[in-house]
C-alpha cells in the first residue's frame, strides 16, 4: 500500500465519520439552543432541566437516523473488502 492509497483511505474514513455524526450533532445543537433560552427566560438553572431534554433528543434522534447511519457504514465497508487486494499489496 502506497501513501497515497493510506491517505485517501484515512480521508475517507474521516468524511464519513463527519457526515454520520453531523445530524446528531445538529440536532443537538438546536435543542441545546432552545434548552438554554427557556432556562435563560425562565431563570431555571437546575442542571436535569437542560439534561434531560438534550439526553432524550439524543436518544430519538438516534433511533431516526440509526437506519440511515447503518446503511452509510455497511456501504463503506463493502467498499472496503471489494478492494481488499489493492490494499494489501
Amino acid at each position: 500500500m502506497n501513501q497515497e492509497l493510506a491517505i485517501q483511505l484515512i480521508q475517507q474514513a474521516l468524511m464519513l465519520t463527519m457526515w454520520l455524526c453531523l445530524p446528531l450533532l445538529g440536532i443537538l445543537f438546536i435543542v441545546g439552543v432552545f434548552t438554554s433560552l427557556l432556562q435563560t427566560l425562565t431563570s431555571i438553572q437546575d442542571p436535569s432541566f437542560g439534561a434531560v431534554p438534550r439526553l432524550a433528543a439524543l436518544f430519538i434522534a438516534l433511533l431516526v437516523v440509526l437506519p440511515w447511519i447503518l446503511m452509510r457504514l455497511i456501504t463503506y465497508s463493502e467498499g472496503l473488502f471489494a478492494n481488499f487486494s489493492q490494499y494489501a499489496r
